[in-house]
């Protein structure tokens, strides 16, 4: 099911990607109105980067990239050109001219990657990004514990965290970067690391890029309860779907995704619901105070409440990860895990996290790019799963349209 939502969400002739032409991968780029998809993107599909959890309050990470019909996305020395840049991004959610200014943007996932530090170098130097290292104080990677002995690797979950570290360091250039690493993807593990990373100096943001079945705040609520902290959520990649936590969860900002191209508009660029955006009410946690007047239809928690970039054919990213424990190359990725450390660097480039971080764009739905066409599949009341003006399921209250709904 979940591989048939993926490769409907790229549509077989849906090509126009990213409005960014090969001449615009660099850190000056800016978006091609009207660009016709280069063939990176031709006769590929969706595929998984993680393999499905199967126990019971384990997790998935939410990543997927641009594969062949083999399944391979093949070496290659430079970023796809349909990929979306750091000055792509920028300029899609008007993002220019605003700072971090020394905050740090923590990102929790599963298992090891001991190629991140290089392989986050190559990206940033692609892009002309400053350097990001241990060594200067803007890179630090840690287990779920806070310690410095890492997690055996995992090929799939390294690709989540390479797509993670990327995603931010395209919205927010200037944020730390805490990577916490849990020991495996149970809820359990991923939310000690939670805590972990909210104990870290600096951090104004947690990054959850995977999620599980829908679960109860009363069992796994402690762990993503750090008022003053914005902890994001991916929603996942299946489109409607009931909930999914920790998206589902009271405390976090649950995250969806959209299709971005350029276009020949006052932006500059458009955006629909991408058909993988999981959307869905939880059977068991409290509906955010904030959302009551925005006629979720769910009695409970709602998912989600704002959304980026998340297809990986129409705004999917250029990313630099590994293809095994040493080797790295570039390839397009995209999912709800692109989504979600996006909107976290938001949260750091706004400085404004005060009290529980989800009620903020409910505050100032406003201020943020509301996507009103698309839809990511059937379901039984009509704004769960399409898309209208003001809230809907696959993209909350919209996207960033700086960091002022933040």
């Amino acid at each position: 099911m979940r591989q048939r939502i993926l490769v409907s969400a790229l549509g077989a002739g849906a090509l126009a990607v990213a409005g960014l032409t090969a001449q615009a991968v660099t850190a000056q780029a800016v978006p091609t109105q009207g660009a016709a998809a280069p063939s990176y993107t031709a006769g590929k599909h969706a595929a998984r980067v993680c393999s499905t959890a199967k126990a019971k309050n384990t997790a998935s990470c939410n990543a997927v990239k641009l594969v062949d019909a083999q399944g391979f996305a093949p070496a290659a020395s430079a970023p796809p050109a349909t990929g979306l840049t750091p000055s792509g991004l920028r300029d899609a959610y008007k993002l220019n001219g605003l700072n971090a200014s020394g905050r740090t943007v923590a990102i929790v996932d599963a298992y090891g990657y001991p190629s991140l530090e290089r392989d986050l170098g190559v990206y940033r130097s692609q892009f002309g990004l400053s350097s990001c290292t241990k060594a200067n104080g803007c890179l630090k990677i840690i287990n779920q514990t806070g310690g410095t002995t890492l997690p055996t690797f995992n090929v799939g979950w390294a690709g989540e965290q390479a797509l993670d570290v990327d995603a931010v360091s395209a919205a927010a250039p200037d944020a730390k970067i805490v990577v916490v690493q849990a020991n495996s993807a149970s809820f359990a593990d991923l939310g000690t690391a939670v805590q972990t990373a909210a104990k870290q100096a600096g951090v104004v943001a947690i990054s959850n890029s995977y999620g599980g079945g829908d679960a109860s705040d009363s069992t796994y609520g402690k762990y993503y309860n750090h008022p003053g902290i914005a902890v994001t959520a991916s929603t996942g990649d299946d489109g409607y779907q009931g909930g999914s936590y920790p998206a589902s969860s009271a405390y976090t900002t649950a995250v969806g995704g959209t299709s971005l191209v350029a276009a020949s508009n006052s932006r500059g660029w458009s955006e629909t619901v991408w058909s993988g955006a999981g959307s869905g009410c939880s059977t068991y946690n409290t509906a955010l105070s904030a959302a009551a007047s925005f006629g979720t239809g769910c009695s409970k928690r709602a998912m989600a409440d704002v959304s980026a970039a998340a297809d990986p054919s129409k705004g999917g990213m250029a990313i630099y990860y590994p293809t095994s424990k040493t080797a790295s190359t570039w390839a397009q990725f995209g999912g709800t895990s692109e989504a979600a450390p996006i909107i976290a660097a938001v949260y750091a480039l706004s400085g404004n996290t005060t009290g529980y971080a989800n009620a903020l764009p409910y505050g100032h739905a406003s201020s943020l790019f509301d996507v009103t066409s698309g839809s990511n599949g059937s379901c039984p009341t009509v704004q769960w799963c399409t898309a209208r003006t003001g809230w809907d399921g696959p993209t909350g209250l919209g996207t960033p349209n700086g960091a002022s709904a933040f």
